[in-house]
């Protein structure tokens, strides 16, 4: 599927605008100092399942797509010390401080960040092993969803696995209070769009591998793993 066809893969919008890219890099450049605090309450789980399920193993090419902070960059760079680890972010503060505290953390690797918009990446087709993308289609309107997913096609390998992190749709309170806070920020918090991304996936020719969800302080995550 080359064209964003809503009839074909129906995503929700929400009273999502188009695009939401200058406000999201504004927010997260802002909160690049704490928001390290939501990964230790919300997603460090989630991130070691699907560090997990990617089965990245040393000396692969890795890319992470949206590193915020850098708590799941240095995860894989941990995993990864031989080989080459990119990280991108829309937001430059996010990517400078993945970029300083893996680089403190691992001074002897091979690891890079930097701010880079995923819909169009600088990369050449099938660049990497593995990519990795948490919690950021959520912060997409539908054709940018669509576009990114190509994306990440396109620089992954043949055979290479692809490991989504996206917010779960969980118990009806849980999805009630996520619409209200993503409909006050909705450049922050976006809107939960895990149901529909399974068919995105397998209509970019990937076939998924597994499929879990996980809750952490009564966060839910689901992670999601797929081969090109």
């Amino acid at each position: 599927m080359d064209k964003f066809d809503s009839t074909a893969v129906a995503l929700p919008t929400n009273g999502m605008p188009r695009t939401l890219a200058a406000r999201t890099r504004r927010i997260y450049d802002l909160l690049a100092p704490v928001y390290p605090l939501s990964t230790l309450c919300f997603h460090s789980i989630a991130h070691r399942c699907a560090l997990d399920a990617a089965g990245i193993r040393d000396g692969m090419r890795v890319l992470e797509v949206a590193t915020g902070s850098g708590e799941m960059f240095r995860r894989l760079v941990r995993a990864n010390p031989g080989g080459s680890t990119v990280g991108i972010d829309l937001s430059p503060n996010m990517a400078a401080r993945a970029q300083r505290t893996a680089r403190e953390e691992f001074p002897a690797s091979n690891s890079h960040c930097q701010a880079v918009d995923a819909r169009r990446m600088p990369f050449r087709d099938e660049s990497f092993d593995a990519v990795v993308c948490c919690y950021l289609l959520e912060l997409l309107s539908p054709e940018d969803i669509v576009q990114t997913v190509d994306e990440l096609h396109r620089v992954l390998r043949r055979r290479g696995c692809l490991a989504l992190v996206m917010i779960g749709q969980s118990t009806p309170g849980f999805n009630r209070i996520y619409k209200v806070l993503g409909s006050i920020v909705p450049a922050f918090w976006g809107r939960q769009v895990e149901r529909s991304i399974p068919a995105v996936v397998e209509a970019k020719e990937f076939k998924i591998l597994s499929d879990r969800v996980v809750k952490q302080s009564f966060y839910p995550s689901r992670v999601l793993t797929a081969r090109k």
